[in-house]
């Protein structure tokens, strides 16, 4: 398997970076996090126990919370899918300075996606925001987190385009917009994923998306009726002929 060197460097930076701000702002992270959403089935109340501090690695022991290391407070990846969390995107990510991952899916947050997202989480490279209720533009700005891998927006209430500086995500492995309101035409990039990863956008068109036009369908049409209809005018037109008359 060949190793992307800059890939490497990137992981290696960013593992640096993380020894130097320290745990706190993790910690500062997830307590921003908690507070901004609606917890009613009461999980990350129960669960994240946020007020040990210089306990090594405590908040790793938290539901959804992945570490780089156990034995320290760096998140690593929130996977809090299917919590029944409600409200609008989680404030408070900019304080996660090492997290590479973060999934959403499966809850009840609304509104929209902030623009800021990828200056309040530039490493990302896993970003699962599907089966909300997530509304407004997608924003453009997600190009900027250029190690981006998996991106999953289905199951939302999204409209306009598909920002053309996604053409800018070479690195991304898996996509799906499926199920929004989704109008204007796919990126070019992004016709290399199946037709189902876009279908269910009444207002999307173009590759890989394939839907007849009124012109085809006009064409249909005619070729129909000249397969049924041309037998009956030839022999017709030999008849005439054979009258004397010229058609």
């Amino acid at each position: 398997m060949t190793i992307n060197i800059k890939f490497l460097l990137w992981l290696l930076l960013l593992f640096s970076a993380s020894f130097c701000h320290g745990s706190e702002l993790d910690i500062q992270c997830l307590k921003s996090v908690q507070k901004s959403v609606a917890d009613p089935n009461g999980i990350l109340k129960s669960s994240w126990k946020l007020n040990s501090s210089g306990v090594s690695g405590y908040i790793c022991e938290s539901t959804g919370v992945e570490c780089w290391s156990h034995d320290q407070n760096r998140v690593l990846s929130l996977r809090l899918s299917s919590l029944g969390l409600q409200g609008p995107f989680p404030k408070g990510l900019d304080d996660c300075t090492s997290t590479i991952a973060l999934d959403l899916s499966g809850n009840r947050f609304s509104g929209p996606i902030p623009s800021r997202i990828a200056h309040d989480a530039p490493h990302l490279s896993y970003l699962d925001l599907s089966n909300n209720g997530f509304s407004g533009e997608i924003p453009d700005s997600i190009a900027d987190m250029v190690y981006h891998n998996v991106l999953n927006l289905e199951h939302n209430r999204l409209d306009g385009p598909i920002p053309e500086r996604f053409n800018a995500l070479g690195r991304l492995t898996t996509l799906s917009v499926a199920d929004n309101l989704l109008s204007g035409s796919i990126p070019a990039l992004l016709r290399k994923f199946p037709a189902s990863h876009f279908a269910g956008n009444q207002g999307l068109c173009g590759a890989p998306l394939e839907r007849p036009s009124g012109g085809r369908r006009v064409r249909g049409g005619l070729l129909l009726l000249l397969v049924l209809y041309f037998p009956r005018w030839l022999g017709l037109s030999k008849r005439l002929r054979a009258s004397g008359l010229r058609v």
